[in-house]
């Protein structure tokens, strides 16, 4: 019998603390040895490949003494980028410039921003090896001076390369790029701003999964589990193509969506009546919070976030001492609603990404991989699972594909007399160059 995700939250829990960031030796020594079996389970055997290696090679073979100041913009389609760029980086790189001759002045380190979100979801590993690799915490939605002063103190003392994803969270999506948000591009101005003789740029990256057999059959395989779930079995009569199979089990996930939030069923396109039950879901979640729909659709997403996260994660308590019985049963009583309610938030995040059109028959198979695995979420977010609870589809290669960097000092001109053009006018430049990775990429033969 298919199960409903991600186990509700029935209790309050005190707020998460996470340690001031440090680069640990033994802690680097300790994740070299475990390092590689993570990843070998994160990934399968999947071979790593990395494109245009001289981009990386220059940046992480300057010396410690120079003045420039680099911020790795990683591209988030998957969820699984950062560990695989943290092992790869820390561990691995070096290793693939000393096969080309080239020997690093220092060892390749990056350091991680994260959101403090990771940290709540992510247990008591994640809210122990991240401030042991240096990486840094931040508040995604709200004010954090500090978050934002060990970040500006990372780019301006180095010496290692900061990682921010420009997508904000995962985008579900490899061949586009659904939105970017401007933070790594205005961090970036400032810094440069600040420090007018360091030069700072930034250096798009893009990774991308491609499969083969194995791929092909887990593919088929979580497609039955997801038309199992919808209803549809293998012993219908007539064959179907896979457009038409994944069709039918995405307009059954949608029916029943429209039915949860009493929507007529209009003769309309899959994708308008998609975005209607997207933004029933957040009103729903706003409603049950007691919260004005106001701003942009990511600044409501974002506020309701928060809000299930404080009432879960409460802010400023170390622990319960002191508190009555009937208190901490009113708090349990608020995380769990809180729980519930972030179900419709799930729901609207996911499906906010969950535009692209059917694959069809001859359509690459990282196309169709990528459907499947985005029309099992959509399933798994309508029965009240997150992003915990997606299933991943083995890879058989996993590449790496830096682009040109963007000097962002050689713009501070311009973005003194106009900030908000100069910051539009790079968000461009970082959309196309992640573009031009995935024309390169997708006429490559790796």
């Amino acid at each position: 019998m298919y199960k409903p995700y991600s186990r509700p939250v029935t209790a309050a829990s005190p707020d998460v603390k996470v340690a001031h960031p440090v680069i640990s030796k033994l802690a680097l020594f300790i994740l070299k040895i475990i390092a590689k079996p993570y990843i070998l389970l994160l990934f399968g055997p999947a071979k790593i490949v990395l494109h245009d290696e001289k981009i990386l090679f220059d940046i992480f073979n300057e010396p410690p003494s120079g003045n420039n100041r680099t911020l790795i913009a990683f591209r988030h389609p998957d969820g699984r980028e950062s560990q695989l760029l943290a092992w790869f980086f820390i561990f691995k790189l070096r290793k693939l410039a000393a096969k080309k001759g080239i020997h690093f002045t220092k060892r390749p380190h990056v350091i991680f921003v994260y959101g403090y979100e990771v940290a709540r979801w992510g247990g008591k590993a994640a809210r122990l090896v991240m401030p042991k690799i240096g990486a840094i915490p931040i508040h995604h939605s709200k004010l954090d001076s500090k978050g934002m002063a060990r970040i500006y103190d990372s780019i301006h003392n180095g010496p290692y390369p900061l990682a921010l994803a420009p997508e904000g969270q995962v985008s579900y999506s490899t061949d586009t790029v659904p939105r970017l948000e401007t933070g790594v591009i205005r961090i970036g101005f400032q810094a440069a701003q600040t420090n007018e003789n360091c030069s700072v740029r930034l250096l798009p990256l893009s990774i991308h999964f491609r499969y083969g057999k194995r791929g092909r059959k887990a593919m088929e395989k979580l497609l039955g589990k997801i038309e199992k779930t919808c209803g549809f079995f293998s012993k219908d009569t007539s064959p179907l193509s896979l457009e038409e199979r994944l069709s039918r089990c995405r307009n059954k996930i949608l029916e029943i969506n429209e039915e949860r939030y009493n929507i007529k069923n209009e003769s309309l396109s899959f994708e308008e009546r998609h975005k209607k039950v997207v933004d029933a879901a957040l009103v729903a979640a706003e409603r049950m919070l007691g919260i004005k729909s106001e701003g942009d659709f990511f600044t409501r997403l974002y506020k309701v976030r928060h809000i299930c996260w404080d009432r879960i994660y409460l802010p400023d308590v170390e622990n319960f001492d002191g508190v009555s019985k009937a208190k901490r049963s009113l708090l349990d009583i608020s995380a769990g609603e809180a729980w519930h309610i972030a179900r419709h938030q799930e729901l609207a995040d996911f499906g906010w990404y969950f535009s692209h059109p059917l694959p069809k028959e001859d359509s690459a198979l990282h196309v169709k991989v990528q459907y499947v695995q985005n029309l099992f979420d959509y399933a798994s977010r309508t029965m009240g699972g997150a992003i915990a609870d997606r299933k991943y589809i083995p890879s058989d290669k996993i590449i790496i594909k830096p682009a040109p960097v963007i000097e962002l000092s050689a713009r501070l001109c311009e973005y003194k007399k106009d900030r908000k053009r100069t910051i539009e006018n790079t968000k461009n430049d970082l959309e196309k160059a992640y573009l031009d990775c995935i024309e390169q990429v997708n006429k490559t033969e790796f």
